[in-house]
């Protein structure tokens, strides 16, 4: 299936250490691509799991690379990008399993690829956040790896709503896209409704590790964003909430065209990865 590229990220310069690891996962191996900043002190780092966006069909390593090359220098830690296998030729629970191996490799071999496994974190963007949360579900479901936070940017969290969003004093309706996600994603419509698909609507959000959530005030899931925020801090969550004004669905990267809006995303989430890692 042919795909394509989205969205516009500024270059970034390769790291001390770059390198890609086979994985095997069930039925097939993905790909995880490592970054790590120079180490002066030779200790173990802390690692930042990613995850891409691309609506679980669309997205490469390669689309995100300087994106997590930028994170690891920035948050100073080890950036683990997961190549997660795509939809529609895998489909759900293909990616949210690929991304717990990738969790659990990790942990595992943390020895090996200079990570403090007491210090990983989970993240990403749209699809993959969605992702992020799920691993982080799982990890707690499964007694998997501990995390010390996780970063949501503008997720996907409900598949079952797929309302537009409307901005009437603006003449504005803008569709969520979740009808072309639920077409690729999912094996039977009756699977968005399951909270390792719609993490918002899980019964139990107690015991997952501390939130940092991403919106965009012209989103059709900033809505979302914010109602997952509430009902974690209801479960005893710790979480911060950002909903950025003026921006839409993928700009806050876009650094060539918002030069200062993009620094200013990127700065606060490389500031509470490293605030996390001090814990």
């Amino acid at each position: 299936m042919e795909r394509f590229v989205i969205g516009h990220y500024a270059h970034a310069e390769p790291l001390a250490h770059e390198a890609d690891h086979a994985i095997q996962v069930d039925g097939g191996s993905i790909t995880v691509r490592i970054y790590a900043p120079a180490n002066p002190d030779r200790g173990p780092l802390p690692c930042h799991v990613y995850f891409h966006g691309g609506g679980f069909w669309l997205g490469t390593l390669e689309h995100f690379d300087s994106l997590c090359r930028s994170l690891a220098m920035e948050a100073g830690c080890i950036v683990a990008s997961v190549g997660y296998r795509l939809a529609p030729e895998n489909r759900f629970p293909a990616a949210a399993e690929d991304g717990y191996a990738a969790l659990s490799w990790i942990s595992e071999m943390a020895v090996q690829l200079g990570v403090d496994p007491a210090r990983l974190s989970v993240g990403g963007v749209s699809a993959g956040g969605n992702l992020a949360t799920v691993v982080a579900m799982m990890a707690r479901d499964r007694n998997g790896p501990s995390l010390v936070l996780q970063v949501l940017e503008v997720p996907v969290l409900d598949l079952v709503n797929h309302n537009p969003l409307r901005v009437p004093e603006e003449g504005m309706e803008l569709s969520s896209g979740k009808d072309l996600y639920c077409a690729h994603y999912l094996t039977d419509a009756s699977q968005a409704a399951l909270p390792y698909v719609s993490p918002l609507l899980a019964e139990d959000l107690t015991g997952l590790p501390p939130a940092l959530i991403m919106c965009a005030q012209y989103d059709p899931l900033a809505a979302e964003g914010a109602a997952y925020a509430r009902r974690l801090a209801e479960a005893g969550v710790t979480v911060v909430h950002k909903c950025w004004p003026g921006q839409f669905h993928g700009a806050q990267p876009m650094a060539a065209l918002i030069p200062v809006e993009a620094a200013a995303y990127q700065a606060m989430i490389a500031s509470a990865l490293r605030a996390a890692f001090k814990t």
